[in-house]
């Protein structure tokens, strides 16, 4: 699906994203610098709060991506350096269109859940004028779906945590997988006060459960018998071909093909498994071919 959508409408994906994404946040920590001195509450105004937009203020379908997550300036420095970082590697790696595609499908999860969120609550209470839920939907959990997109594709790959300290991104994302349980455990505690925020974690994240399906070869029902199928269909022409239409020939000869396409790394091919697919790195010095699981994920051979 990603491929036909970027064959029609990847002339309009937006190159540099991450750059545009971290001058939102620069303008909303100006913002948040100008409500500190003056006391107005300009960023109440940004906030994803679904029944000021249904009442005209459509702007904040918007303007609440540019809400800081971190109010500390040097922890915001930090956060927008590593973010740009991750965000920059990924769409060198996935191309422009898919990168765009991850970001602003958590950005569409997050204002749908905001609006599921805000119907459910008015039809409960039994009045429209829920509100609220603003302070619960940010980009605090999106830009954690960049971090862990990048540990998932980028497993072995090394950070220094605080500055100093070595440490794979794999075990990072673990921690904060970590970190999410809690909230959600504490969301939990909560009772119907913690249903927005494990909305909102859930939202923001679904672009990462989707991305982590696909890399883990999970697919649904329609596509397992799909492939199933295929196999079914490719196993029995190939033997048909190569037998002459005979059953008497011994089944094992089907074995003596030989595949054109076999992975450097786990050895599959397309003839043992016929629902990958592979593709030549170009980044690797040398003609090294990669099934779809380890293209993005193995160390590239200089």
């Amino acid at each position: 699906m990603l491929d036909k959508l970027e064959r029609k409408l990847g002339k309009y994906a937006i190159p540099r994203l991450m750059n545009y994404i971290i001058g939102g946040y620069v303008l909303g920590y100006i913002l948040y610098a100008i409500q500190a001195v003056t006391g107005a509450g300009i960023l109440s105004l940004m906030t994803l709060e679904p029944y000021y937009i249904c009442h005209g203020q459509i702007w904040r379908l918007v303007t609440w991506i540019m809400i800081p997550p971190e109010q500390n300036i040097i922890f915001a420095i930090i956060m927008i350096i590593f973010y740009w970082q991750l965000g920059t590697a990924l769409e060198r790696v996935w191309g422009t269109f898919r990168f765009n595609a991850y970001m602003f499908g958590g950005m569409i999860f997050t204002i749908i859940g905001a609006f599921a969120l805000y119907i459910i609550g008015a039809l409960v209470s039994g009045h429209w004028n829920y509100v609220g839920l603003g302070t619960y939907f940010s980009t605090n959990y999106i830009n954690l779906s960049i971090f862990l997109a990048f540990a998932l594709t980028f497993p072995e790959e090394k950070v220094l945590l605080y500055f100093f300290i070595p440490i794979k991104m794999k075990w990072m994302a673990i921690l904060y997988v970590i970190f999410i349980a809690i909230d959600v455990v504490n969301a939990f505690t909560l009772g119907t006060a913690g249903i927005p925020l494990i909305v909102a974690i859930a939202a923001s994240l679904l672009n990462f459960l989707i991305y982590y399906l696909q890399m883990k070869g999970i697919r649904g029902p329609r596509q397992t018998r799909r492939q199933r199928d295929f196999r079914r269909a490719y196993n029995n022409a190939s033997w048909n071909a190569y037998t002459g239409g005979s059953q008497s020939t011994d089944r094992n000869t089907h074995s003596k093909q030989v595949a054109r396409h076999k992975c450097c790394i786990c050895g599959r091919t397309e003839l043992t498994n016929p629902e990958l697919d592979f593709r030549y790195c170009t980044k690797c010095n040398g003609n090294y071919e990669y099934c779809s699981d380890h293209l993005f994920t193995h160390t590239h051979v200089k």
